[in-house]
């Protein structure tokens, strides 16, 4: 009886007992680059807010009312881009302007009994140009004495560096296996990429990279072609860079088309296609040499939404 009444007490220890830390953390996982993609809503004239998670860890309710010190983190970005991009600077990730976002407060309030809180980030993005990558660096700080907290001793989890991507109804992922990219003048051997992005000009704006211009290209920004999409289904295109010669050889038309899906009653399909044909100059592949293209055909993005989910950046499966 001894022997039996000593162990239901060391297995009743082991339900009481903290058998961790409890470490203040954010919730933002990396990505295979290295940063957490965060999807925000563009909107002309107000900000968009996103929560960031923070969260305590611990097998035990946390017992202390405890104040959270957030800061930019700028050194461990910088760190970041070195490990990864060496000397391709073209490459680098840079911190988000000022201009562009607002913390209330670098203070998060997490109360005892509690094991999560969020910090408010509102965006606002008029005059944002996502040629260039974008991250909101930020850390948890517990240099101060006085702190009644520990921050997660993990990187990745007392860090969030925040890979910020507006996007409106337009921008995505598009699938181009239908496009098809020529040598001006001819009409075989065509060059077929399988995918394009495209990112946020403004509330109806999105830009592409022409033809099969690769996304990591350290000319990439000669070649942006944007287009506006217009409630009568046309698109406005161009491009901002005369020497391309950009052109197009037909008036760009786009669809979209919504169904619900046959198996998840609430989620909702969403296609848009976009068919258009244009020709451009590579005048960067070659030094010196000029070479043309024509691109024609058809490119779709599908959205997947979750209509039980009120906010549009949460419904999205991105």
């Amino acid at each position: 009886m001894l022997v039996i009444t000593v162990f239901l007490v060391s297995c009743n220890d082991e339900w009481t007992d903290e058998l961790y830390t409890h470490y203040v953390s954010f919730r933002a996982p990396v990505n295979s680059k290295g940063v957490t993609d965060i999807y925000v809503k563009y909107r002309r004239g107000s900000a968009s807010t996103y929560q960031l998670p923070l969260i305590v860890s611990g097998t035990t309710a946390n017992p202390n009312d405890l104040k959270v010190n957030i800061d930019l983190d700028v050194d461990s970005l910088n760190t970041l881009n070195y490990e990864r991009f060496q000397d391709r600077s073209d490459l680098y990730f840079e911190p988000l302007k000022e201009s562009f976002y607002t913390i209330p407060s670098h203070t998060v309030d997490i109360p005892a009994g509690s094991r999560q809180a969020l910090l408010p980030i509102n965006f606002t993005f008029e005059g944002i140009d996502m040629f260039h990558k974008w991250v909101l660096p930020l850390t948890i700080v517990d240099n101060d004495p006085s702190a009644n907290y520990e921050a997660h001793p993990r990187k990745h989890y007392r860090k969030a560096m925040l890979r910020v991507i507006p996007f409106n109804d337009y921008s995505g992922l598009y699938q181009t296996t239908a496009m098809r990219i020529y040598f001006k003048g001819t009409s075989t051997n065509a060059l077929v990429i399988n995918n394009r992005s495209t990112y946020v000009v403004d509330e109806n704006t999105i830009f592409f990279y022409a033809g099969a211009t690769d996304e990591d290209d350290k000319n990439r920004y000669l070649y942006k072609i944007k287009a506006k999409f217009n409630a009568d289904g046309t698109l406005d295109m161009y491009a901002d860079e005369e020497r391309i010669n950009f052109q197009l050889l037909s008036v760009p038309r786009y669809t979209i088309e919504e169904n619900m899906d046959v198996v998840l009653p609430y989620l909702k399909h969403r296609y848009i296609m976009i068919n258009l044909s244009y020709m451009f100059d590579d005048i960067t592949s070659v030094p010196g040499v000029s070479i043309g293209y024509e691109v024609m055909g058809t490119m779709i993005m599908e959205r997947k939404i979750n209509i039980q989910i009120p906010d549009e950046d949460q419904a999205i499966e991105w």
